[in-house]
């Protein structure tokens, strides 16, 4: 089932965005895939560090802007793979790994620009799109791909 109904949600700082990450990160169990839509500085990286924590990641977590993916050992024998395609043009061999991933049901997966990997992606994904706002805080529009992403969200907003 599609949810033609967004979510949203107000964030008024890094920390709220933290908090956000952590809400949804808390309900996933592996095998989620979560796309982050907004600009560079919108706050993706920081969502993620919210979620990682609350998955029992100790590692710090960081942009994986040059990098193109980071893996993180989380509790609960679950990992967290943060993807970012910003820089590429093709996704070619990654668009592979980003594959395997998605389909390990121990991997959280999170993803930004995800536009030119958007034909492998599940129809279960829960997006997640920032945009800031004149006054700096952000608004959060959580679409979710069917009952699980919609799951992760639910009650929050």
């Amino acid at each position: 089932m599609w949810y033609s109904v967004n979510m949203r949600r107000e964030v008024l700082s890094p920390a709220d965005m933290q908090e956000l990450g952590g809400i949804i990160g808390s309900r996933c169990k592996g095998g989620e895939v979560i796309v982050l839509v907004g600009d560079i500085g919108a706050g993706k990286t920081t969502f993620v560090k919210g979620l990682a924590r609350s998955l029992g990641v100790d590692d710090d977590v960081q942009s994986p802007t040059f990098t193109i993916s980071r893996i993180y050992e989380a509790a609960h024998n679950l990992m967290l793979a943060h993807y970012d395609f910003y820089r590429l043009s093709d996704p070619g061999l990654m668009k592979d790994e980003l594959a395997e991933s998605m389909h390990d049901s121990q991997i959280v997966t999170v993803i930004e620009w995800a536009e030119i990997v958007n034909d492998v992606l599940p129809s279960d994904t829960l997006y997640l799109d920032i945009q800031t706002q004149p006054n700096d805080s952000r608004v959060v529009t959580m679409t979710p791909g069917s009952n699980r992403s919609h799951a992760l969200i639910e009650g929050i907003v």
